[in-house]
């Protein structure tokens, strides 16, 4: 019997086999933190036909099971099957994510720096216990430190409380892990298989782990998933009202460490990595998925005067933060600025290193937050704009992800409306992505179809302008009868979220006395930065008007500070570093935002003269 796929692919389910089973042996993972036990609820998929043995329908709604779904760790196909994998449900794993220079430490540390991760560690071999040398285990294991020129090393009572069965299961020769801040953390026996880390970004949308073996840094593997919080609203405020008000501080929490684990179960089992081999973490995120992650109340983030719990994060053990990794290694998470500045935002400073150069440089992370930093080796100013989640495709009638079947790029025919589209992996378009409206709505606007303020012109005598439910659309893909389309209500969307995002930029540069075209390099991060076609954007209006060759894509620099922390005490110290320097400016309760917010509005701007590229087009 098969299990087949609506996406086209099949695999042959063997005898008492689960269909989760069955897709791990094709090395389809599901988000499973559970290990397939069918207790977290999170491998759904949609059962549309066959026979099958369903064993348990835990954590699933009354409206799951109407919409067909179950859980495929419980579900045991009798004969062929026919399964949808729902978007939210699936691990991405394999895949490299492009992020500058952070497979070469050499660009980031000094000549004579090296790789040191979070856990140290020294090989001892500790004479036994006899009737003679009857000290006790702690006096032997000092002894031993002692004489290895480490004294005076800390003992925490959970070390203590395993210490003894450790050193006589390791045959008294014993490699023992420990950091400077809380001394011994684990023992284990000389020679044990890898010593390993992960790197993990928390996004609103999306988690990111690296798999990083600690001996030379490289990369080892990665995963992506959907942030499961996504279920409790798009973004963070919606989600710091759920924590808050509706009592759902650890839901969230269970959420996005039940997404970590299920990527780390998944990285561990194709490499064959024991547990206790993943030694240590660093994890990097905004202010609210931090304190998230942590278990901490975000309240008072989003009150005024929009203060977070800490900014600055002790060194924590993994068996607080609930990651099924050594249950006592280190984690560390990147310090955060202020409540809508982040952690992320300092990887992204970090691996850009604008702060290391005198030019003055832009660094934007084009995500729900619309976070930007602007300075450079002398000081640093940073502002959070709320672009909104339109550009990951929430709010836009017809939007998604960047994933298969997205429309990435669009093309319009000035003289017959027409376009010429692109779809990420060439498949059957299914909706449009940020960088594909990006793409058609300037070209709307210089072909003519919208106005400045991005409404329809009339009158074009075309059938892709047409009179939908709510407003004038336009018609970028007919697809079997249904259409995919741009409303003049998506229009509105994005038209806010990027005028958020240029008044966020231009009152930063207004702020410290200088003009945008003082800025000599823009960085651009986020994995939708890397589908933007920097000249559509700024005839949009989202980007300042300068020359293309000062762009510069990033990709996820969230998980690249993650994973240049993680290696090196150097860097660390460093993030904190960048952290302490970062000047905050609280756009919302700037009258001058929301001056500059209003005349960007409109299509670039309502002034022409602040992207005189644009004008020029415009003139022809």
């Amino acid at each position: 019997m098969d299990l087949k796929l609506t996406t086209g692919n099949s695999m042959p389910v063997q005898e008492g086999e689960s269909i989760l089973h069955a897709l791990w042996r094709r090395e389809i993972y599901l988000t499973a933190s559970c290990g397939g036990k069918g207790t977290c609820g999170k491998c759904k998929v949609r059962l549309i036909e066959g026979k099958t043995d369903i064993h348990y329908y835990g954590k699933l709604t009354e409206a799951d099971r109407e919409k067909g779904l179950v859980l495929a760790c419980s579900v045991f196909p009798r004969a062929d099957v026919l399964v949808e994998i729902p978007e939210g449900s699936r691990l991405v794993v394999g895949q490299r994510i492009a992020v500058s220079g952070t497979t070469d430490l050499a660009e980031y540390l000094a000549p004579d720096k090296g790789i040191r991760p979070l856990v140290s560690s020294v090989d001892l071999t500790i004479p036994p216990p006899t009737l003679d040398d009857n000290i006790s285990d702690m006096a032997r294991l000092q002894r031993a430190l002692d004489e290895a020129g480490i004294p005076d090393m800390r003992f925490s009572r959970d070390f203590t409380a395993y210490m003894g069965h450790a050193l006589r299961d390791a045959g008294w020769d014993i490699t023992l892990d420990y950091t400077d801040s809380d001394g011994a953390i684990f023992a284990s026996p000389r020679g044990q298989k890898g010593r390993y880390g992960i790197a993990v970004d928390v996004g609103t949308t999306t988690v990111v782990v690296y798999l990083v073996d600690l001996a030379d840094g490289k990369i080892v593997d990665m995963g992506l998933t959907y942030n499961s919080q996504m279920r409790w609203g798009d973004d963070v405020i919606t989600r710091i009202v759920h924590a808050t008000e509706g009592g759902g501080l650890e839901e969230l929490r269970k959420a996005v460490v039940s997404d970590i684990n299920s990527l780390i179960n998944v990285l561990r089992k194709r490499h064959d990595i024991e547990r206790n081999a993943v030694e240590s973490a660093s994890v990097s995120g905004n202010t609210t998925m931090s304190q998230l992650l942590w278990g901490l109340d975000p309240g008072t983030i989003r009150e005024e005067p929009y203060i977070p719990t800490l900014n600055t994060y002790p060194l924590w053990r993994a068996q607080s933060a609930r990651l099924k990794m050594n249950p006592l290694g280190p984690v560390y998470t990147l310090p955060s600025v202020a409540s809508y500045v982040g952690g992320d935002i300092v990887s992204g400073v970090l691996a850009s290193k604008m702060h290391r150069n005198p030019e003055l440089a832009l660094f934007m992370d084009i995500g729900t937050n619309g976070e930007i930093a602007l300075g450079n080796n002398e000081w640093l100013v940073t502002a959070a704009a709320s672009a909104g989640p339109c550009f990951e495709g929430s709010g836009i009638r017809h939007g998604m992800r960047a994933t298969d079947g997205a429309i990435e790029k669009v093309k319009i025919d000035p003289v017959s409306y027409e376009p010429e589209v692109a779809v990420i992996g060439e498949a059957e378009p299914t909706g449009i992505c940020g960088s594909g409206m990006i793409d058609a709505i300037s070209d709307m606007f210089l072909t003519g179809i919208l106005d400045q303020k991005g409404k329809f012109v009339e009158g074009l005598g075309t059938d892709r302008v047409i009179k939908g439910e709510e407003s004038m659309e336009y018609v970028i893909h007919k697809n079997r009868g249904t259409a995919i389309t741009l409303t003049e209500v998506d229009i509105e969307n994005i038209l806010r979220a990027k005028a958020a995002i240029y008044a966020g930029i231009s009152l930063l540069v207004s702020e410290v006395g200088m003009s945008m075209t003082d800025i000599q390099r823009v960085y651009i991060a986020g994995g939708f930065g890397n589908y933007i076609d920097i000249e559509r954007a700024v005839v949009l209006g989202m980007l300042p008007d300068l020359p293309v060759e000062r762009f510069e894509f990033l990709g996820n620099t969230s998980v690249a500070g993650a994973y240049l922390t993680l290696l090196s005490d150097e860097l660390r110290a460093e993030a904190e570093d960048i952290a302490s320097k970062m000047t905050y400016i609280e756009l919302s309760v700037s009258g001058r935002f929301m001056d500059e917010y209003m005349s960007a509005m409109f299509l670039p701007h309502t002034d022409l003269k602040r992207f005189p590229s644009v004008d020029k087009i415009l003139r022809k």
